[in-house]
C-alpha cells in the first residue's frame, strides 16, 4: 500500500513543534553545563593523590556509568519522590539524571585529556608561582581540552539525543511533542521523520563547528 507523504499539517502546527525544539534546547544545554561540570570535578577527584577522593571520582563513575539513563531518569521520577516525600519536577528529574549519566563519561573524557599533558608543563606552572588551581585553569585545562575536542563533541551529540528519553516521563522535548502530534494528527511517517531530520541537521551542525574549532585550537597551539 502506497503513503501519500503530506508535510503540511508541520507548517500548521509550528508553534507546537517550536515548543518541542525550545524544551529540547533548554534540556540539552543544562545537561551539557551541568555534565561539564560534574565531569571537571570528578576527572579532578580521580587525578587526585588523596586516596579518598580517587575512590569516590571512581564510584561515581562505575556507578552512574553503568546505568541506563532510561533507569535513572525512571528512578528520579517515581522512585526518589517514594523515599523524599518531593516530587521533583519532569524537568528537575530528566535533567538530574541526564547530568549525572553524562556527567560519568565526561569524567573518563576530561580525565584522559589532562593526563596528556606533559609533567614539565605542571612544572613550569609551578614554577611561575602557580598553585593547583592555577595550574588547572591557566594551563592545564586550556591544553586539555583542545586534546579532546572530538571525543568531547561526541559525547555532547550523545547528551543532545539522550534528552529524547526525558518524554518518557512527560516532558515536552521535540520527541513528546512529536508523539502527541503524531496521535492527534496520524501521521506518524512524517511526524518521526521530521524529529529524525531535526537530529540530523542539529547535530551535523554541531560537528561542523566542533572541526572548525579544532582547527582554529590547533592552528593556536
Amino acid at each position: 500500500m502506497g503513503h501519500e507523504w503530506d508535510f503540511a499539517f508541520l507548517l500548521e502546527q509550528r508553534q507546537f513543534i517550536l515548543r518541542g525544539l525550545m524544551g529540547t534546547l533548554y534540556l540539552s544545554l543544562t545537561c551539557i553545563g551541568a555534565g561539564v561540570a560534574l565531569g571537571l570535578v570528578f576527572a579532578t577527584a580521580r587525578l587526585s593523590s588523596f586516596a579518598p577522593l580517587r575512590l569516590i571520582g571512581t564510584c561515581y563513575v562505575e556507578f552512574f556509568r553503568n546505568i541506563p539513563a532510561l533507569v535513572q531518569i525512571f528512578w528520579c521520577y517515581f522512585a526518589l519522590p517514594i523515599l523524599t516525600g518531593m516530587q521533583p519536577s519532569v524537568f528537575i528529574a530528566a535533567a538530574t539524571a541526564i547530568s549525572l549519566y553524562a556527567g560519568a563519561y565526561l569524567t573518563e573524557i576530561l580525565r584522559s585529556g589532562i593526563q596528556s599533558i606533559e609533567m614539565g608543563q605542571w612544572e613550569a606552572a609551578r614554577a611561575m608561582g602557580f598553585g593547583y588551581f592555577g595550574q588547572m585553569r591557566y594551563v592545564v585545562l586550556p591544553q586539555a581540552l583542545r586534546n579532546v575536542v572530538p571525543p568531547l563533541t561526541n559525547q555532547i551529540m550523545e547528551i543532545v539525543k539522550t534528552t529524547t528519553v526525558a518524554s518518557t516521563i512527560a516532558y515536552g522535548e521535540i520527541l513528546y511533542s512529536a508523539k502527541l502530534l503524531s496521535d492527534q494528527e496520524f501521521r506518524p511517517i512524517e511526524t518521526y521523520t521530521a524529529v529524525g531530520l531535526f537530529f540530523i541537521v542539529a547535530l551535523t551542525l554541531l560537528s561542523f563547528a566542533s572541526n572548525l574549532l579544532e582547527r582554529r585550537l590547533r592552528c593556536y597551539g
